[in-house]
């Protein structure tokens, strides 16, 4: 009748309204994660400089002498929070892509890992949602294992950014710190790093599956020296949510980011995603593709405390082999084509 008619209208209209409301979750959750990845370092450097020019210089002060009796943490662990990995924001920040982890095989919690992610992409959205977060289950899925997404340690040098990363159990790309976890520890510890870095971000566009592998060979001879099993991550969707402008090798932008990968750690990109409230318009939000990381088979790593440029190379090829593998048997499974092959640079 008349009355149910209108019940049902209702309904339709209070599923559409909570429709809209989470889809507005989302991009907020994926927006203050973009801002904190382009500014938020420098912001909260500009910030505290301003602080100690009022009255309330004091609280800056404060915290400038924590920051120096903490400076080494970052080197040491850093300070996960398991509060912060399981906040709500990221359960929004993964549905939004959506971004899925793909467990193929079971790590042992008596041995320590490197894993290799691939590709860089444009910010790592899938790196970081599925080993900084909970929200993609990556400690139901692989119970026992501590993960920890190293990035440029420059950022651990900007006041409340560093504390925030540190949170999400990440940590610097060097020597020291990848020393302490892997030696210092215990067991059970598996470092993910984006072994491309700056200079495969270079050339990450939509449609193409290229990895910047070939003479990144320094991850392997960490792996050897502590016996850290080797574990390739295939990024399925990661170059897909940005349009980059590639420039050509050679040219004046092309040289431009090289030196800013050379001085600084990282390479300025020109590139657009939607807007804040239009797809159908530029902006600094990614496009809402789907971005499924696929952990592969861990590759058994003997220990040896001063490994041979052959034994790294033998090493090194295996690993190849095995990423191109894994691309291979999963490639058809999240869109791509039988005849896809993954670029190798």
């Amino acid at each position: 009748g008349t009355g149910s008619s209108i019940l049902s209208a209702l309904q339709d209209l209070f599923w559409l309204s909570k429709s809209k409301v989470e889809k507005q979750l989302q991009i907020i959750s994926v927006l203050q994660w973009v801002l904190t990845f382009l500014i938020m370092g420098v912001a909260c450097t500009l910030i505290l400089m301003y602080i100690l020019c009022t009255d309330f210089w004091a609280i800056a002060a404060l915290y400038l002498a924590w920051l120096v009796f903490d400076w080494n943490t970052p080197n040491k662990g850093g300070r996960r929070s398991q509060w912060v990995r399981n906040w709500a924001i990221w359960r929004y920040f993964r549905d939004y892509f959506p971004i899925r982890l793909v467990k193929t095989h079971n790590l042992l919690t008596t041995r320590n890992y490197i894993f290799g992610y691939h590709p860089h992409g444009i910010m790592g959205f899938g790196a970081f949602c599925s080993f900084s977060t909970e929200a993609t289950g990556v400690s139901q899925k692989f119970p026992g294992i501590r993960p920890y997404l190293a990035t440029l340690a420059g950022n651990f040098r900007m006041p409340i950014l560093r504390d925030y990363l540190m949170s999400g159990g990440i940590c610097p790309v060097n020597r020291d710190s990848i020393d302490y976890i892997l030696s210092k520890n215990g067991s059970g510890n598996a470092i993910i790093i984006v072994v491309g870095g700056a200079a495969e971000s270079l050339n990450c566009t939509p449609g193409k599956n290229s990895v910047t592998l070939k003479n990144r060979k320094g991850f392997v001879k960490l792996a050897l020296r502590h016996g850290a099993d080797l574990v390739p991550v295939y990024s399925f969707g990661e170059n897909e949510v940005y349009k980059q402008v590639i420039f050509e090798e050679g040219s004046w932008g092309r040289w431009v980011q090289k030196k800013f990968q050379k001085h600084i750690g990282f390479a300025p990109c020109i590139f657009h995603g939607r807007g804040l409230f239009s797809s159908n318009t530029w902006g600094l939000l990614p496009y809402s593709k789907p971005i499924t990381t696929v952990v592969g088979e861990p590759i058994t790593i003997p220990k040896i405390n001063n490994p041979s440029q052959k034994e790294v190379d033998l090493y090194h090829s295996i690993y190849v082999d095995s990423l191109i593998k894994l691309f291979d048997k999963y490639k058809s499974k999240f869109g791509l084509p039988e005849t896809e092959v993954l670029e190798v640079n």
